[in-house]
């Protein structure tokens, strides 16, 4: 419904939250983008990416690493997304150039063991990609319009690991949310918003294990999926479902639309059969469509 309010109906909205301060999260308000110049960003890009990486060596952190080798026979769940995906007006080549930046991506991920204490990064562990690395031109969203770049298409890894680790005891330390909602849904099999957005090397996914257990992630790719599985050395104690709550489309004072939602995970102690619900995160997003059209 508030999809077809217009903008005085957004402005006797806004007026009257600013009295009722408690429906705020009913009404969220999202702020219209800043375009920033390609000055600023490379510098403040660059900044960031040194930033990450003294952490990463002065931060004292155990960071996971690959054992082939090391032995975790209790699957936990696996997972697949659909690698070639028609989206409208984009060219397809950048979608099988995704399929290169993918593979490239996995193989130093392929066989992580996360041991009790550690923390896996998607980034400290891949690298930089970089055209001298084989990485091609990709599909990448800045701003909520569709860009090209070298190693574009990654945050499908991203979207993938951590819809997995959801569905596990690892304890998500670092995940960014996608800010733009930049394709309408298309054969949706998971609530909007899932996923995990990624750029090198400070918008990270970083997963970390708090418990006594050690846990493996496996990743490979065929002709039409992107595969994932997570192992442990433990029988499984939980059995996970990822829902969402409040989904709800806005639109915003300055004309355009955003989604919304929270992000759920119930838990169900195997032995006991006691029951868990537990609130993961608030996803705040741009729409980059008009949600009153038909779009298929």
């Amino acid at each position: 419904m508030l999809a077809n309010f217009d903008w005085f109906d957004c402005l006797i909205i806004s007026l009257y939250l600013q009295i009722n301060k408690n429906l705020m999260p009913m009404f969220q308000t999202v702020e219209k983008p800043i375009e920033r110049s390609p000055l600023r960003r490379l510098l403040g890009r660059e900044f960031y990416i040194l930033k990450r990486k003294l952490k990463w060596y002065l931060g004292g952190i155990p960071y996971a690493k690959v054992d082939k080798m090391y032995k975790c026979d209790n699957l936990l769940i696996e997972h697949k997304s659909t690698l070639l995906r028609k989206l409208k007006d984009v060219d397809m080549h950048l979608q099988y150039n995704k399929i290169t930046n993918l593979k490239l991506a996995i193989a130093p991920i392929d066989g992580v063991v996360i041991k009790p204490g550690e923390t896996f990064s998607i980034w400290r562990m891949v690298g930089r990609p970089s055209a001298r690395k084989g990485y091609k031109t990709g599909m990448m969203i800045h701003n909520g319009k569709v860009r090209e770049g070298v190693g574009g298409g990654l945050c499908q890894l991203g979207n993938l690991i951590y819809w997995m680790a959801l569905h596990t005891q690892l304890t998500v330390t670092e995940r960014w949310r996608h800010s733009f909602d930049v394709f309408p849904d298309v054969n949706r099999t998971i609530p909007f918003a899932c996923g995990a957005t990624l750029a090198y090397n400070y918008i990270d996914l970083q997963l970390k294990n708090n418990t006594d257990k050690t846990f493996k992630i496996n990743l490979w790719i065929d002709d039409e999926f992107l595969h994932g599985s997570i192992y442990c050395d433990h029988s499984a104690e939980f059995v996970y479902e990822v829902y969402e709550k409040d989904h709800r489309i806005v639109k915003q004072s300055w004309g355009g639309y955003t989604r919304h939602n929270q992000i759920w995970r119930k838990s169900i102690d195997i032995q006991s059969g006691v029951e868990k619900h537990e609130f993961i995160v608030a996803n705040d997003a741009i729409m980059m469509y008009n949600p009153l059209l038909d779009c298929k």
